[in-house]
């Protein structure tokens, strides 16, 4: 049964990196960016004037430092070039080039300078290729110092006069830059999402129920739409206009990393903590508003659960059966404190809510000592604020637990248009059958969860439970 509060779930097509020049897996990479040009062959070492770690990492720690680094070189490019689409097919074969050589040379020193090293020659040989664009990228190459691309990570290296490490990447600058106000809500998370959170087409398509074409069309106008706008942080009366969608995007990616969507693993690791790590910097960004505090709030108090959420076989493991000794207590202290002062900042609004009610889950040191009736009554004042059917699913759950199963069933029933016939309505409705003596009847609402969902640890989950109330 689904979480309350936990938002979604996570989809995890991993790849193998040690197989780079063998068309390995690259973070947000196309099948058609695939060694493409002499960048991805190995033995191409596009790094000889930095010295590389004798150290060899793992090929998933490699993995998870090119998707870290991805949206900052991305930014980076932008800001310098001011060429959306170009920069994203630079930072592609810059990542395939890493991919085939940092598991055999080991990572360079500033992998993020050796990306944007690469990225730019990329984006410099295809503006040049280009005869209109190439007064614009012989201006931008006079104007930008020799050394520039190879300036240490956000944070390091010398500041102050003559310094060019920002104290900020410029992640949080595309993403303000994805939420533009000249794209749709729409374009603006399909964006984000691609560029900032790297997830590929396909899976963003998943997620919002497109084709994968409808998908693609949609992000190819979303960056014609921001191409030509400046690249930089927006103004404070910008910056409250964009901020609803820029944590409705964040919101999101987080869910996808919380508990995938697709394939075989049930936490993407990754992307939760880049959200969280987003969420982080715009609340340092603005620190007084609710809304900002309220969401990261509960981000932390769910991946404090993260822990328990899986068996040693990486099976699921529902909220109620969980061992909470094993949930991280230094986020939840730090969650619970920061829904406190998300309360205490304004009027509560839907982050807020949300980071109450994970708060209460968190608190309950058994699942039998869940406030149900306090966190019935946060469900009641979210629902009157949103149309969201995950948080009325939620509600009937809690229904659920205060006035008994056959409560929480009418509610579900009535959820039956709204969802859309969503698998999480079916999986929350077994349950409740089950816990209400109905065995045959949520026999089929399991195995009806089962077959609609694309998760592989959910649906065994769902088959197992099937499984156990046919004999």
């Amino acid at each position: 049964m689904r979480e309350p509060g936990a938002g979604d779930r996570d989809r995890r097509p991993r790849g193998t990196l040690s197989a780079a020049g063998r068309g390995a897996r690259v973070p947000g990479a196309h099948p058609h960016h695939r060694r493409r040009d002499r960048l991805a062959r190995p033995g191409a070492d596009l790094d000889q004037e930095r010295p590389l770690r004798a150290d060899r990492t793992t090929d998933d720690d490699i993995e998870d430092l090119l998707r870290r680094h991805a949206p900052q070189v991305l930014g980076a490019l932008v800001r310098r070039y001011g060429h959306f689409d170009p920069a994203e097919d630079a930072v592609q074969e810059a990542l395939i080039a890493a991919a085939a050589q940092w598991p055999e040379n080991g990572v360079p020193e500033n992998p993020r300078g050796w990306l944007i090293r690469v990225a730019s020659r990329r984006l410099t040989d295809r503006l040049r290729s280009d005869e209109a664009r190439r007064r614009r990228e012989e201006t931008v190459a006079a104007l930008t110092p020799a050394d520039a691309f190879v300036a240490p990570p956000p944070g390091e290296g010398p500041t102050g006069q003559g310094g060019r490490a920002p104290s900020e990447d410029d992640t949080l600058t595309l993403l303000f830059l994805c939420c533009h106000p000249a794209l749709t809500p729409a374009a603006q998370i399909a964006l984000t999402l691609r560029a900032v959170g790297g997830l590929t087409t396909a899976e963003i398509a998943r997620a919002h129920l497109v084709e994968e074409a409808t998908m693609a069309q949609r992000i190819s106008r979303a960056k014609r739409a921001v191409r030509g706008a400046e690249f930089r942080r927006p103004e404070p009366e910008d910056r409250d206009r964009r901020l609803a969608a820029v944590l409705q995007v964040l919101y999101l990616v987080f869910n996808e990393g919380y508990t995938a969507t697709a394939g075989p693993d049930l936490h993407r690791t990754d992307l939760a903590r880049e959200a969280i790590r987003l969420t982080r910097s715009v609340r340092r960004l603005l620190p007084h508003e609710g809304r900002v505090t309220g969401l990261l709030a509960l981000m932390v108090l769910t991946e404090a659960r993260t822990p328990a959420r899986t068996g040693p076989d990486g099976e699921l493991i529902p909220l109620d059966e969980q061992d909470r000794a094993l949930w991280d207590r230094t986020a939840i202290a730090e969650g619970t404190a920061l829904a406190e002062e998300a309360l205490a900042q304004g009027p509560a609004g839907d982050y807020q809510l949300q980071a109450a009610i994970a708060a209460l889950h968190d608190e309950a040191g058994r699942a039998e000592d869940t406030d149900w009736p306090q966190i019935l009554a946060l469900y009641e004042l979210l629902v009157h604020r949103t149309p969201d059917p995950a948080a009325a699913l939620g509600r009937a759950v809690a229904v659920a637990m205060v006035h008994g199963p056959r409560a929480g069933l009418v509610e579900v029933d009535a959820l039956a248009g709204a969802s859309g016939g969503h698998y999480r309505l079916d999986a929350v409705r077994a349950h409740l059958l089950e816990q209400a003596g109905d065995r045959t009847a949520a026999r089929t609402a399991y195995l009806a969860a089962a077959d609609a969902t694309l998760s592989e640890p959910e649906a065994r989950y769902l088959r197992a439970r099937a499984d156990r109330l046919a004999l």
